[in-house]
C-alpha cells in the first residue's frame, strides 16, 4: 500500500546575514514534524531553502564589498551549514537564485500579466526596506513601519500591481469553509479583521528603483518584487511549470500540508500566496501556521542592539540535542517563548541530566551490577507493574493527539512524564532493597526488565525532537528502534538480551555558575562592554564591615564526642515535597554504595528540583527517626544565617559521594 503524501515546507530564510537562534527554531520545529510524520508512516517532502532578491541585499552586498551575487552565495551557504549543524532532515534547499526558479517565476509573472490579473501603473507612498514593504501614509503606525517600527523612505516609481482585490471574496470563503487553513485560531483572526474584511489594496509587485531581483522579461527595466519570488518556491522546488510540463513531484505533494511560517509574515502567506494560487489555477496548501517568535530575555533579538544568540554558539556549549530539547521544548503554542544562557542551562540540568540521563544510567549501571547486564522478564509481578505499563503504551496515543495539532511542546512533555513515571517506578520498587534478598532475586529482575522495555519505547517516541539521544539510548541498551505499530504492545524487549557494560553519560550536571562565566567571557553583554562611570569613582575610607552572625557557644566536646559523627560527601539524587508539609522536603542520598533517605526542613530556601544533582554534608549515622510521618535516615548539613536564612554546605572541590570528611 502506498504511503500517503506529506509536504512540509519552512520559510525560506532571507540571506541579509546569519540567522539567530530565533530563526534557527523554524527549521528545528520543521524538522521534528517531518520525523514524526515520517515515523507515523507518511511519504514526507520537507523543503527548506534561502529567499536571495530584494533592495536589502543590493545595499549588504555594497556595504561589503561584493557583488550581490557574492554575498548570497556566502550567507546562503552559512544558514546551509547551521541547518545541518541542526540535524534537520529536509530533502530539498532550495534557493530563489536557482536558474529553473527564476525562469518559473518569470513565467508567473508574465501569465498573470497575459490574463489581466497584473497591470501596470505608479506607485507614490512610503517605503520600508528592511520589510520589503510599501505603505500609505495611513498604514504607519508613529509614521513608522507597522510590521518593524523602523522607518520608512518616500518612494515614487513606475510598477506593476496584482489585483489582489478581484480575489478578496473567494479567499474570504475559503477561509470560513476550512477553518483548519490558518492557524493557531488568534492568527485567523487577524489576516481576517485587519486585512480581508476592511478590502485589499492591489499589490505593489515590481520595482525599478534596485537591479538585484528576477527581470521582468517582457519589461527590462522592472525587476519581480520580492513576494512573487520568494512565495513561488514552494511550488518551483517541486517542479512546477506554468505551461502544464510540471516534474512528478508536483503531482505527488502539492498542494502542500503544511507552510510553517513566523507570525510577522502571515499575511503574505494567508493572503498574497494564496490569492496567487487562485490565479494560476492552482490548489491551495492546506494548512499555513504561525509560530510565535522566539525572544531574548531582554527583548527581541537584534544585532544593532547587541542581544543576539546564535545556534552554533549554543551547540558549542551544550551539543544538538540539549539545542534541539529546549528550542521544541520550551516554545508555547501562540505566545512567544523566552530564550537565555541561565534557562537553557536550568533545563539541562533539571530535564535532561536529571529526569532522563539520569534515569538510563541508573538502570544500566543496576542491570549490570545485579546480573551482569542481562536483563530478564521473570513475570514477577506487583500491581504497581500495571500502572506503569499502561501509561506507558499510553504515551504514543498522547504523543500523537499533540502532533496532530502541531502542539510539539506538548509532545515532548509527554515522553517526559514517561521517564518521570520511570523515575518513580524505580522509587516504588527500590532495587537497592530487593538486590538485598536473594528470595527477591526474580522479582528484582522482573524490575529492571521493566524499565529497560519503558525506556525502549520512550527512546523511539524522542527521536523526531532528539535523534542523537534516542539513537544512544538505544544502543546502549542494545534495542532497535520500535516500529509505531509496536509502541502499543508492553514486552517486546528480548528477554535475556545484555545492555552495554559501561552506560554513556547522556547529559552531565552543569555548573551554572562556572558556566555562565565562560559565556559571558565569550559573548560579553552590551551593558558590560559599554558601561562607563559618569564620574570619577573616589576610593571609600571608611572600613568595609564584613556581615557576622553571634553564634551560641555550646559546651566543649572532646575529639572522641566528634569522632562519633560520620560527615560524608553525599549526592542527592531525587528529592521531593512532603506531603502536607509546608518545610520539609524528602532527599533520596547517595552515601558510597548505599541511599539513604534524609527529611529536611528546608523547602523554604530549596525547591526540590534545584535539589536534585548537589554535592552535600551529610551526617550519614545518625540514628533514624520518622519527621511528619516519613523516615529520615540522616541529616543534611546547612549553614544559618542572623536571619534564618539556610545555605546547604558543599565541598569546595567535586569529590565522589560517600568521600569521608574528617
Amino acid at each position: 500500500m502506498a504511503k500517503k503524501p506529506y509536504y512540509i515546507t519552512t520559510a525560506i530564510a532571507y540571506t541579509s546575514g546569519k540567522p539567530h537562534i530565533g530563526n534557527t527554531y523554524e527549521i528545528v520545529l520543521a524538522d521534528s514534524i517531518a520525523r514524526y510524520k515520517r515515523f507515523v508512516g507518511y511519504d514526507v517532502r520537507f523543503q527548506t531553502g534561502t529567499d536571495e532578491h530584494g533592495q536589502k541585499i543590493e545595499i549588504k552586498a555594497f556595504e561589503n564589498l561584493s557583488t550581490p551575487k557574492e554575498f548570497v552565495d556566502d550567507v546562503s551557504s552559512e544558514i546551509k551549514r547551521i541547518w545541518d549543524l541542526m540535524n534537520t532532515s529536509y530533502d530539498k534547499f532550495i534557493r530563489t537564485t536557482d536558474e529553473y526558479h527564476e525562469k518559473q517565476v518569470q513565467k508567473i509573472f508574465k501569465k498573470l500579466y497575459d490574463q489581466g490579473d497584473i497591470y501596470k501603473g505608479e506607485y507614490e507612498g512610503m517605503y520600508c526596506t528592511p520589510c520589503e514593504s510599501f505603505f500609505t501614509s495611513s498604514q504607519l503606525v508613529d509614521g513608522k513601519c507597522p510590521d518593524c517600527g523602523r522607518e520608512c523612505q518616500p518612494a515614487k516609481e513606475e510598477a506593476y500591481f496584482f489585483k489582489l482585490s478581484k480575489y478578496t471574496d473567494r479567499l474570504i470563503d475559503h477561509i470560513n469553509t476550512h477553518p483548519e487553513f490558518i492557524q493557531p485560531e488568534s492568527r485567523k483572526n487577524e489576516m481576517m479583521n485587519n486585512f480581508l474584511l476592511p478590502g485589499l489594496q492591489d499589490l505593489c509587485v515590481s520595482r525599478t528603483s534596485f537591479k538585484w531581483g528576477i527581470p521582468v522579461d517582457f519589461d527590462p527595466g522592472h525587476v519581480v518584487y520580492v513576494w512573487i519570488d520568494a512565495l513561488s518556491n514552494y511550488i518551483t522546488g517541486l517542479g512546477y511549470d506554468v505551461d502544464g510540463d510540471s516534474d512528478e513531484l508536483y503531482g505527488r505533494y502539492w498542494p502542500a500540508d503544511l507552510h510553517l511560517i513566523g507570525k510577522d509574515i502571515l499575511r503574505f502567506h494567508t493572503i498574497y500566496w494564496p490569492i496567487m494560487l487562485m490565479a494560476l489555477g492552482q490548489p491551495l496548501p492546506k494548512q499555513v501556521f504561525g509560530h510565535p517568535w522566539l525572544i531574548q530575555s531582554n527583548g527581541k533579538m537584534s544585532k544593532s542592539r547587541g542581544n543576539v544568540i546564535y545556534a552554533d554558539d549554543m551547540v558549542d556549549f551544550f551539543g544538538v540535542d540539549a539545542v534541539r530539547y529546549f528550542l521544541l521544548h520550551e516554545m508555547p503554542f501562540e505566545n512567544d517563548g523566552v530564550v537565555s544562557w541561565d534557562l537553557v542551562i536550568e533545563r539541562i540540568n533539571s530535564e535532561l541530566a536529571n529526569t532522563l540521563g539520569n534515569l538510563v544510567n541508573r538502570t544500566i549501571s543496576m542491570v549490570n551490577k545485579y546480573f551482569d547486564g542481562v536483563v530478564c522478564d521473570k513475570g514477577v509481578t506487583a500491581d504497581v507493574d500495571e500502572e506503569l505499563k499502561t501509561l506507558v503504551v499510553d504515551t504514543r496515543l498522547f504523543v500523537n493527539d499533540a502532533m496532530d495539532k502541531l502542539k510539539v511542546a506538548d509532545a515532548i512533555s509527554e515522553i517526559f512524564v514517561l521517564f518521570k513515571r520511570c523515575n518513580k517506578y524505580i522509587d516504588e520498587t527500590m532495587p537497592w532493597a530487593l538486590a538485598k534478598d536473594e528470595a527477591q532475586s526474580d522479582r528484582l529482575s522482573t524490575v529492571l526488565y521493566n524499565l529497560v522495555e519503558s525506556i525502549v519505547i520512550g527512546a523511539t517516541l524522542l527521536e523526531p525532537f532528539m535523534p542523537d539521544t534516542s539513537k544512544k539510548i538505544l544502543e546502549q541498551l542494545n534495542a532497535e528502534p520500535r516500529k509505531v505499530t509496536e509502541l502499543s504492545q508492553f514486552g517486546l524487549y528480548p528477554s535475556g538480551n545484555k545492555v552495554t557494560t559501561s552506560p554513556e553519560i547522556l547529559f552531565a550536571r552543569i555548573d551554572a555558575a562556572k558556566m555562565l562565566e565562560e559565556i559571558h567571557a565569550k559573548f560579553p553583554e552590551p551593558e558590560q562592554v559599554e558601561e562607563k562611570p559618569a564620574k570619577p569613582v573616589k576610593p571609600v575610607k571608611e572600613e568595609i564591615k564584613i556581615p557576622t552572625v553571634d553564634a551560641k557557644v555550646k559546651p566543649e566536646i572532646s575529639i572522641d564526642d566528634f569522632d562519633k559523627m560520620q560527615l560524608v560527601i553525599g549526592e542527592i539524587l531525587e528529592c521531593q515535597e512532603v506531603p502536607k508539609s509546608k518545610k520539609l522536603l524528602c532527599s533520596k542520598v547517595k552515601v558510597g554504595d548505599r541511599i539513604l533517605q534524609i527529611v529536611s526542613g528546608i523547602k523554604k530556601f530549596y525547591s526540590a528540583e534545584e535539589m536534585v544533582g548537589k554535592k552535600v554534608v551529610v551526617v550519614s549515622n545518625l540514628k533514624p527517626t520518622k519527621l511528619a510521618g516519613v523516615l529520615s535516615e540522616g541529616m543534611l548539613l546547612c549553614a544559618e544565617d542572623s536571619e534564618g536564612n539556610l545555605s546547604l554546605l558543599t565541598g569546595e572541590k567535586d569529590m565522589p559521594a560517600g568521600s569521608m570528611i574528617s
